[in-house]
């Protein structure tokens, strides 16, 4: 079978087609058909070596959807021929992923295998992002950064079915016009605009309950002016690279903020709240709340060129590769 395997930390140019060995299910283990494998920042994390993946060489991908073609002893939850989706397991980049079935959810009528792939990740993470670390409620304001991304625009869309007020940064009109159709209230221009003042601005001095960072070292520090008073920094990712080290007493100056970093994994560590999240996020899907964007789609082999297009900016909405 054909996969995506690097032998090297580096830039796209490490990600090789190879042929590999098919895998055989181990116990508890479901071997999967890939129809749809998600690109995500966390690959690019671990194709340089920010993130510490597996031994090399390894298959890189934690995302991906298609039909269970396999299953090892010990597994009763799926069975050869369901349609499912996973995240958070490393391998996606192929055509044939072995996956422990505990971390396996089934795709209810309604989504496609495309549509599970584009949303175990991003939609999970918004889902933890609006419900769990900070908690969004009736009359909140949040501040989402790089509001047309993937995450982005599905944590528009969970935010506004919590009933919270969206402000969103972007860069360009056409990723304005995108965070609109996901629900920001108020578009914020970063490149036009101190967004930090508009913010201010735009919610009567008072600042926002919570920003929502998945961009880092750029938009850090003016995201710790644009909060409320006990105002939460969510950073929750760092596309424009890791945020220095600064002295924690300037969460007491800027008003008794809260600082978290958290990660998907820690979310969904057990099946039981992975089983939740994805029953949710798939849920809102099916019908018809949670609307997914798939900006761009490429064959498996090209999936230094989709690195590529994620790192420089140029997407909007998921990028998938396909087997």
């Amino acid at each position: 079978m054909k996969a995506i395997r690097i032998h090297s930390l580096g830039g796209p140019e490490v990600l090789q087609l190879e042929d590999v060995p098919e895998p055989a299910p181990k116990e508890g283990e479901a071997v999967v058909r890939v129809e749809a494998a998600g690109v995500n920042f966390i690959d690019v994390y671990f194709r340089t070596g920010l993130y510490k993946g597996p031994a090399l060489p390894f298959t890189l991908g934690q995302e991906a959807a298609g039909t269970v073609a396999a299953v090892g002893s010990g597994v009763a939850d799926v069975a050869v021929g369901d349609r499912v989706a996973y995240a958070g397991v490393h391998g996606a980049y192929a055509e044939l992923a072995a996956v422990p079935a505990a971390r396996l959810v089934k795709l209810p009528a309604g989504v496609s295998t495309r549509q599970g792939a584009a949303a175990m990740l991003q939609g999970m993470t918004a889902h933890y992002l609006a419900c769990s670390t900070y908690s969004l409620k009736e009359g909140d304001a949040c501040l989402i950064h790089a509001a047309a991304g993937g995450v982005g625009q599905l944590l528009c869309q969970v935010a506004k079915l919590r009933g919270a007020r969206v402000l969103g940064t972007v860069s360009t009109e056409e990723k304005a016009q995108l965070a609109r159709e996901a629900g920001a209230d108020e578009i914020i221009r970063y490149d036009q605009q101190d967004f930090a003042a508009e913010v201010k601005r735009l919610t009567g001095g008072h600042g926002v309950q919570v920003v929502y960072d998945g961009v880092g070292r750029a938009t850090f520090d003016k995201g710790l002016d644009s909060l409320a008073r006990r105002g939460m920094m969510v950073l929750f990712g760092q596309a424009s690279g890791p945020v220095p080290p600064f002295d924690p007493s300037l969460l007491n100056t800027k008003g008794s903020l809260y600082l978290t970093r958290p990660s998907l994994g820690h979310y969904i560590a057990t099946a039981e709240e992975l089983q939740r999240r994805a029953e949710d996020v798939l849920g809102w899907i099916a019908e018809g709340k949670l609307k997914i964007r798939i900006g761009l789609e490429l064959p498996l082999a090209q999936a230094a060129e989709a690195h590529r297009a994620l790192e420089g900016r140029r997407t909007t909405g998921k990028v998938l590769l396909i087997p």
